[in-house]
């Protein structure tokens, strides 16, 4: 039996991924889960330490004139679950889960987009492990969040290295049951994203087999719900919620050592954790416009879903999208596409 995460490491994680609910519930953040003042309320969908605690560190919650209700989810497939039944107005997920969201036929629009490294995505074994290299996966099992922006990143890493998804073993666990198993030796790997990817690292009961970086796109985004953007009111709520949010990862760049502080209290992460996962993965992300070639490069990815028949039908991921609010963005050129035929 492998050994566990040491106790005092585990637990910070273990009530981070409790707090984000289970697969498809969602939990209210702390205090009253209500920012801001006014007869309008935005109901925004967030995933632990992300867009709720970013803003206020930033200080840009300080002076809203409509409430925000917040809504906190274990990932991105869940939360988008909530935007298509309308119980949330606008959250933030990874680059797959609008893929599968959108393949479903899901009520769901992305409306704003940020590009940075993939670095944080990996694919994890531990310290003791045999694996060196990607290709030595076939055959092992493989743990990872079906849907989630690492599900794509295992898909184009196997890719990579002349293999296929039915070339694994995948087990489809959320984070909190993947934790359980590639800590007890239950799974031979584990696909992840930040700041989980810095949590076993930190805590040397694992290693990294391979990154997302350079196979997939980098991409984030913020996705509403088609009939908020309808509504006059919430759609310029939403305008502001965005401008904020976009200030606010500006406002990281030149404080990534306060931005840490306040992630690992908000979270329960160790600090050093934290400020890993900050360097790898916040303090790169500059936000793009919802443009062609990003919808160029989601195509890429719902067409490998579609191959591998997860995602049931052809998806037009354009459709799924509105440029309302890129005002003068620079473009998503720079956003590198996943690699050729993942």
């Amino acid at each position: 039996m492998r050994r566990r995460l040491a106790p005092a490491l585990l637990l910070p994680l273990a009530l981070l991924l409790s707090a984000c609910g289970g697969n498809s519930a969602a939990s209210s953040s702390t205090g009253d889960g209500t920012d801001g003042k006014g007869s309008l309320t935005l109901n925004v969908g967030d995933q632990k330490g992300g867009s709720e605690a970013i803003l206020r560190a930033a200080g840009e919650l300080d002076d809203l004139d409509y409430k925000i209700k917040w809504s906190t989810f274990t990932s991105g497939p869940p939360l988008l679950e909530a935007v298509n039944a309308k119980a949330v107005d606008i959250g933030g997920v990874g680059n797959t889960p609008p893929v599968f969201a959108a393949g479903a036929d899901s009520k769901i629009t992305v409306v704003a987009a940020w590009h940075g490294t993939s670095k944080g995505d990996a694919i994890l074994v531990p310290n003791d492990s045999k694996l060196r290299d990607t290709e030595q996966l076939k055959g092992r099992s493989v743990a990872v969040a079906q849907g989630s922006s690492a599900h794509y990143q295992l898909v184009a890493s196997l890719k990579k290295a002349g293999l296929s998804l039915g070339d694994v073993d995948v087990k489809y666990l959320q984070p909190a049951d993947a934790l359980a198993a590639f800590t007890s030796g239950k799974v031979d790997a584990w696909a992840v994203w930040d700041p989980y990817t810095s949590q076993v690292l930190k805590g040397k009961q694992g290693r990294v087999l391979t990154t997302g970086d350079g196979v997939t796109n980098g991409l984030t985004f913020q996705v509403a719900a088609p009939g908020a953007l309808k509504d006059r009111r919430k759609s310029a709520a939403i305008k502001d919620y965005l401008e904020r949010l976009r200030r606010a990862y500006r406002w990281v760049y030149s404080h990534e050592d306060e931005w840490a502080k306040v992630w690992a209290k908000d979270t329960g992460l160790p600090q050093d954790v934290a400020l890993a996962a900050v360097k790898r993965t916040y303090a790169t992300r500059v936000a793009v416009a919802v443009d062609e070639p990003l919808i160029a490069s989601e195509q890429a990815i719902a067409d490998a879903f579609t191959r591998l028949k997860l995602i049931p039908r052809k998806v037009d991921f354009g459709t799924f999208t509105d440029r309302r609010f890129n005002g003068d963005l620079p473009p998503s050129s720079t956003a590198p596409r996943p690699s050729e035929g993942s």
